[in-house]
């Protein structure tokens, strides 16, 4: 079997990944109630990247930080919504000024936190696999995505770049029929595979399956961890744990914010103990 590279992820845990793909206002009242757990891992999911760029990632980043630390944020984010490119500058101002207020200037975000948050960057990489890693870093992610689908080349030099910088590698094979094909052509694995059945996939062919059959083809061959994306149910949830997986990502019930967020985020994480 292959061994993976040393990763920011405890093999011996289960996570639930929660992509936020909305605004920073819904992200950051979505973050506000999520229980405090290390086995919580939070996604700036493509769209939110498309919409924040660079800037997105190290709020989602700072806001997580804030949370794990006590720190109350939903209410402070309500009062500046944003709207525009002119919105978002007001927000970024009043957060900082926020961040500034709530510790001391010498402290700022340097909590003592009881573990270190964690946040994905769903960069979807298909070319330039090092540049993109640098805009995951850039952004203070922990892990950069990159899709099955790029070149060898890109895959081997965005795996290879990961490591460099300490940030975790994962790869999205959605669509791809035959993951270990890509996986057998690598240099190195990947510390994370994601098996993905698409949003577009699971609202127009029903009959689309999540690819469960995978985990233990890939496990048998690669010491590496396996995420699980597409399959928000809780009965969904329950297969991709009972077939092995490490990682379970959900998005549509962390679309919006609700009364219920904070009750689901608890009910997910009692799915995959």
């Amino acid at each position: 079997m292959i061994g993976k590279k040393t990763s920011k992820l405890d093999s011996k845990k289960r996570y639930l990944q929660i992509a936020l793909n909305s605004t920073l206002k819904e992200a950051g009242s979505i973050i506000s109630q999520l229980p405090v757990s290390d086995r919580i891992l939070v996604e700036a999911g493509t769209p939110f990247i498309k919409r924040y760029g660079v800037e997105g990632i190290k709020q989602l980043k700072k806001l997580y930080t804030l949370r794990i630390a006590g720190e109350k944020i939903h209410g402070q984010l309500e009062e500046f919504p944003v709207q525009g490119f002119g919105g978002l500058s007001v927000f970024f101002s009043k957060l900082a000024e926020l961040n500034r207020q709530s510790q001391p200037a010498s402290q700022k975000l340097q909590f003592k936190l009881p573990f270190n948050p964690y946040v994905v960057a769903d960069l979807k990489m298909m070319d330039r696999g090092a540049t993109e890693v640098e805009i995951a870093q850039d952004g203070g992610a922990d892990a950069a995505v990159a899709l099955g689908h790029a070149p060898i080349e890109s895959l081997d030099a965005f795996i290879a770049h990961c490591s460099d910088v300490g940030l975790d590698s994962m790869i999205d094979m959605m669509n791809v029929e035959f993951p270990l094909s890509v996986l057998r052509k690598l240099k190195s694995p990947p510390n994370v595979v994601l098996l993905h059945r698409g949003v577009d996939e699971e609202h127009y062919n029903r009959q689309k399956q999540l690819p469960l059959h995978e985990i233990r083809r890939i496990k048998s061959n690669y010491d590496t961890l396996i995420a699980i994306a597409g399959g928000d149910t809780h009965r969904e949830v329950q297969s991709a744990i009972f077939n092995d997986a490490d990682i379970v990502v959900v998005w549509k019930s962390f679309f919006h914010s609700t009364q219920h967020t904070a009750q689901l985020a608890e009910e997910f994480l009692r799915e995959i103990k």
